[in-house]
């Protein structure tokens, strides 16, 4: 049965959303305030965390930083829930790590499908092994990325996208290939979020500045 940590301070909507992830056969555990969450996933890691943006303690951007930050963490599947809806505050967290964002009001059942199918996502087996490029080794089974043996902390989005890259070495890539393959079919947030990442590892592993070719219009070719 997989499980669930929702962790919202609206005592409605977390009733909510545990009704009905419940009615779908999940887990699900609960917390009200951000700086219960590193403490909780550490003792008792969930399968996919559900993260209002505003949270008293530690808000829910600084939450999905450390949850990224930590390799005991990196891997859960964030959906980021908020009443926040502009495209600023959808990047800030799909640049800090989050799978998906869902803005309030929402729908419970469409939750719980983003939810369904994000799982199902995270659940398919991994690419296993030590995949290199140049420099860069990519340690699927550890989920760690080095480069000349020296570990380079990653996003677990940056860290998919570099190896779907790696993968896919010398073929071009567009950017809603990019988004349905590495974020997800269901993924709404837009292309723009592909050029975050992409600058993101260029930033991180500046030896894929000019390895990562920019195909003008249309997406991107690791070469």
């Amino acid at each position: 049965m997989p499980s669930i940590l929702i962790v919202e301070d609206d005592p409605d909507i977390s009733d909510l959303i545990a009704h009905y992830l419940q009615r779908a056969g999940h887990e699900v555990s609960r917390l009200t305030s951000g700086s219960e969450v590193m403490p909780r996933l550490r003792s008792s890691p969930p399968d996919l965390v559900i993260l209002d943006l505003m949270l008293p303690g530690m808000d829910g951007l600084l939450v999905c930083q450390a949850m990224r930050a930590d390799t005991a963490t990196a891997a859960i599947p964030i959906i980021m829930l908020t009443a926040r809806g502009d495209e600023a505050d959808r990047i800030a967290g799909l640049e800090l790590g989050a799978d998906d964002y869902v803005t309030k009001p929402f729908s419970a059942k469409e939750l719980v499908a983003r939810v369904a199918a994000r799982l199902r996502r995270h659940g398919m087996a991994p690419a296993t092994g030590i995949l290199r490029y140049q420099n860069i080794a990519i340690d699927a089974d550890r989920h760690i990325v080095t480069f000349d043996g020296v570990e380079v902390k990653l996003t677990a989005k940056e860290f998919l996208l570099l190896q779907y890259l790696v993968q896919h070495r010398g073929r071009v890539l567009s950017r809603d290939v990019l988004l349905t393959d590495v974020w997800g079919y269901q993924y709404t947030g837009g292309t723009r979020t592909v050029d975050v990442h992409i600058r993101r590892l260029r930033e991180k592993l500046p030896v894929l500045n000019d390895a990562i070719e920019t195909v003008k219009q249309f997406g991107y070719k690791l070469l």
